[in-house]
């Protein structure tokens, strides 16, 4: 009886998830993995489970990966300290070159090896890819003074976005391929950009008028002043956390390319704890879902 009890459950938390395989067939998902749940070996296979089972059943899964540890890494063994400003990488002609060996001929080849082992067909891209990130150089401002313009800081090949070749993720897509795309850009005389992994997702998931962002974290998701889990914000609420210096850090890309990424017509935004295994699924799949989930 213990057994059959046990198949009973099975049966319907797979029930559970019907309807949100109805609601979301044929729809794009990105996902932006990074964190924890790329360096642990349990959580890479586990993420990569969730992708594969995500594209068999008929969603459109489209990943953006980070590397920030491992392009630290990297740069210690060729003798080049990390340097951040307000919490962008410093990045000189030789840190780009290894940015981009360590992103584009490393990272992103992992992700792909994972996921087709795991019974997916992932292809590998980067900015470069068929001109998929057009980037433009990007200006740090500091603010020194009130009523004073604020210096304007250079902080090497670091871009942002112009424009996304969205019909070539779409042509993948619809060929059963599933998109793994590392954050870089060029420019529009072919120099190479470095740009924020989280920013990246956001900008793809709007360009392709996806169904949902999802940002993968170390963190539970959005927490409030009294330090709680807030597990639903819309975009006025999520400004006031911004405003009021309880979102900072890391948070703060997250939640700014979310509420990019809603303006641009993604449905909803969540940033869910990727130390969790099968953090994909727990949020697409089930009543609950996990993470703070964001709307307009």
């Amino acid at each position: 009886m213990k057994n059959i009890s046990n198949s009973i459950e099975r049966a319907d938390i797979l029930l559970e998830t019907l309807p949100y395989i109805r609601r979301f067939y044929n729809k794009t998902i990105v996902i932006k993995y990074g964190g924890h749940a790329m360096m642990d070996e349990e959580l890479k296979n586990k993420f990569a489970q969730d992708v594969v089972m995500m594209k068999y059943i008929g969603i459109n899964p489209v990943v953006v990966h980070g590397g920030g540890p491992q392009i630290g890494e990297h740069l210690k063994k060729f003798g080049k300290e990390s340097k951040f400003i307000q919490g962008m990488r410093v990045t000189d002609a030789e840190t780009m070159n290894i940015v981009e060996m360590v992103l584009v001929g490393t990272v992103n080849k992992e992700i792909v090896g994972l996921i087709n082992r795991h019974g997916g067909s992932a292809v590998g891209l980067s900015g470069k890819d068929g001109n998929l990130i057009v980037a433009e150089k990007y200006f740090l401002n500091e603010e020194k003074a009130k009523h004073t313009p604020p210096e304007i800081i250079d902080i090497g090949l670091v871009g942002k976005v112009k424009n996304i070749n969205s019909q070539l993720i779409v042509s993948l897509a619809q060929n059963n391929f599933i998109p793994v795309i590392a954050p870089t850009g060029i420019g529009e005389n072919g120099e190479t950009y470095n740009i924020n992994a989280d920013l990246v997702a956001g900008e793809i998931a709007a360009a392709l008028q996806a169904e949902k962002l999802l940002l993968l974290t170390d963190v539970a998701g959005v927490l409030g002043k009294d330090k709680k889990l807030i597990h639903t914000m819309t975009n006025k609420q999520a400004l006031k956390l911004i405003d009021n210096g309880t979102v900072e850090g890391g948070m703060f890309p997250k939640i700014k390319c979310s509420l990019k990424a809603l303006k641009g017509g993604v449905r909803k935004a969540h940033i869910v704890d990727g130390r969790l295994k099968h953090a994909v699924l727990l949020e697409i799949f089930t009543d609950k879902g996990i993470g703070t989930e964001i709307v307009l």
